[in-house]
C-alpha cells in the first residue's frame, strides 16, 4: 500500500480545469506504476458522467475509479494546486487538494479512505496541506497523524 509516498506528491501544480487536475493527480499514480492509463481515463469518465461527487469537503477532491479499471497497487497521491480550480460542486468549490485514490479491492478502498479521513478531519491539516511548500512539510503533517 502506497499512501502519499514522496513520488506520489506534487506541490504547486498549475492546472486550468478540473479535468487537468484529475489527469495530473492520476499521472502521479501512473508514474509510480500503481495504476494503468486506463485508470486515469476511468476517473475522467466518472467525472464527466457523474459530476463532482468526489469533492467531499471544502477545497478537497478525491477522484477514483473501480479497481478493475487498472489498479495494480493500493495507493493515494496528492496534487496540491497553486491556484484552486472549480469542479462544479455547489458548496465545496474551489478545489486545491486532489487526492487520487486507487484501490485493488473494496477493503483497500475503505482502508485508504479511513487513513485519508483521519488526516483531513483535523481542520488545521487541510490548511497546512494547502499552504505547504515542501515535501518535508507534508511528511511532518503525515507523521503527526499516523
Amino acid at each position: 500500500m502506497r499512501f502519499l509516498d514522496n513520488g506520489l506528491i506534487k506541490l504547486g501544480a498549475e492546472v486550468q480545469t478540473a479535468e487537468e487536475a484529475i489527469h495530473e493527480a492520476g499521472n502521479l499514480l501512473l508514474k509510480e506504476g500503481v495504476v494503468k492509463q486506463t485508470y486515469i481515463d476511468a476517473m475522467l469518465k466518472a467525472y464527466k458522467e457523474n459530476g463532482p461527487y468526489f469533492v467531499l469537503a471544502p477545497h478537497i477532491a478525491i477522484p477514483h475509479a473501480r479497481p478493475e479499471d487498472g489498479v495494480t497497487e493500493a495507493s493515494v497521491s496528492l496534487l496540491q494546486l497553486k491556484t484552486p480550480v472549480i469542479f462544479g460542486h455547489q458548496s465545496n468549490d474551489p478545489v486545491q487538494l486532489i487526492f487520487a485514490l486507487g484501490a485493488a479491492s473494496s477493503d483497500e478502498h475503505l482502508t485508504l479512505l479511513q487513513k485519508l479521513t483521519g488526516l483531513l478531519n483535523v481542520g488545521s491539516n487541510v490548511e497546512k496541506l494547502m499552504n505547504a511548500v515542501s515535501l518535508e512539510e507534508i511528511k511532518n503533517i503525515l507523521e503527526m497523524e499516523m
